[in-house]
């Protein structure tokens, strides 16, 4: 069993939830923060991304972390932002050309997370680690919820329509590539009370996105516990909680910038069959699609250089073995400057532009990474290659805030 908890959440005022809520910090930097920023002082990007309000400034300076703090008190004060006075539960629904997922908002257990019950299927990197950290600890509250992915129960399926179809909602909204977001409160005692019971039967919640926010909120908690300055709250992270056949992995794509070998599609045919192609996106897993010299090809693995674990049959695991590694020696795509990741909302289309431009060689377009194929991985304990995943649509940051103090 998981546990799950109502919680005073810290929200928007009703009239301004759409100005307030931007997308997550990690999916823009500074300078586009700063453009979605502009002319609307309730903008979220003051806390989330509090650099913009400090031109010129280091992103993981000691100073940008405190000025999230001072901007989250000024929003309480001024009434963009207020609390809840009393534990509840919210519903988060998505809409995105006609599809919608429903996410229950509630705190999690950082014990929860120690004992694998929330499993992980990727690494984190430590500076992104520490810079989260420094945010939570500023602002003395989870600031952006993880999402997380679960199976689950006829019961709470029920329970969430039943209010749904029986309630107004608290927000209704359109935002970022057409998404609407709406939002309910669960304020039924009764109800409150039943979620914590039907969530003993599910075995284990899953991150979907949101892996360095998780790290982060789960080492200050446990720093607080050592400082002996821990509370029920500083033991609980914010998420918003999907069912996993709700949910749709969008493409991962990913460009180069490297010499490519005269013998490339010699040494890629180890593997792959290969012919030119007029398609963009691959159609099928197995298929993985090369923008280069201004023509697509596509790549279609061959069954006997598929390995049988769940992670190395992944497409980007082949891709990273057979090709990133083997042919251009690029072992660590963490680190390495020659590749960058580029999400697949922004269509093959930018692919094209990126290695036309001059600024990239080559890219690669992928098939989706499968909810199946996330689950099987994080339920054997083993960790996807990074860049597997990229969930559309985004969740909005700023509509749920979790006061690590005072609740």
């Amino acid at each position: 069993m998981v546990q799950v908890f109502p919680f005073k959440a810290i929200r928007p005022e009703a009239s301004l939830a759409e100005k307030v809520a931007e997308l997550p910090y990690d999916v823009v930097n500074s300078q586009e923060a700063a453009a979605f920023a502009q002319d609307n002082p309730y903008s979220y990007f003051h806390i989330d991304r509090s650099e913009i309000d400090l031109p010129g400034s280091d992103p993981y300076d000691p100073q940008v972390y405190q000025k999230a703090a001072e901007n989250l008190v000024s929003f309480q004060e001024a009434g963009w932002l207020i609390q809840e006075t009393a534990p509840a539960y919210y519903l988060y629904e998505l809409t995105m050309a006609g599809r919608s997922q429903t996410g229950l908002v509630a705190c999690t257990s950082i014990d929860d997370y120690v004992a694998g019950k929330i499993k992980k299927h990727e690494f984190t990197r430590p500076e992104k680690e520490i810079d989260r950290i420094n945010h939570i600890l500023a602002c003395d509250a989870n600031t952006s919820p993880i999402f997380l992915s679960y199976r689950q129960p006829a019961a709470v399926k029920e329970a969430i329509d039943a209010w749904q179809a029986e309630h107004a909602p608290i927000y209704d909204f359109v935002s970022y590539h057409e998404v609407q977001h709406r939002v309910w409160l669960i304020d039924d005692p009764a109800l409150v009370a039943s979620f914590a019971q039907q969530f003993q039967a599910v075995d284990a919640l899953y991150i979907a996105d949101g892996h360095h926010r998780t790290e982060s909120a789960v080492k200050v908690g446990l720093q607080k516990r050592a400082d002996s300055q821990s509370s029920q709250e500083s033991d609980r992270f914010l998420a918003i909680l999907f069912p996993e056949n709700e949910l749709a992995i969008w493409e991962y794509n990913r460009v180069l910038r490297v010499p490519v070998p005269d013998t490339f599609f010699e040494q890629a045919a180890q593997h792959f069959a290969i012919r030119e192609t007029t398609r963009k996106k691959p159609a099928q897993r197995g298929s993985i699609h090369l923008y280069l010299n201004h023509a697509w090809w596509e790549l279609t693995i061959k069954p006997e250089a598929v390995p049988q674990d769940a992670v190395g049959q992944l497409d980007v695991s082949l891709l990273q073995q057979y090709v990133l590694a083997d042919i251009f020696a690029i072992q660590d795509v963490r680190t390495d400057k020659r590749i960058d990741f580029v999400g697949g909302i922004r269509g093959p289309e930018e692919l094209e532009r990126l290695v036309d431009s001059g600024e990239w060689t080559l890219a690669f377009s992928m098939y989706p990474t499968q909810m199946a194929d996330l689950l099987a991985v994080a339920d054997a304990g083993e960790i996807m290659p990074p860049k597997s995943t990229w969930f559309e649509p985004k969740l909005l940051s700023g509509l749920f805030l979790h006061d690590l103090e005072t609740n």
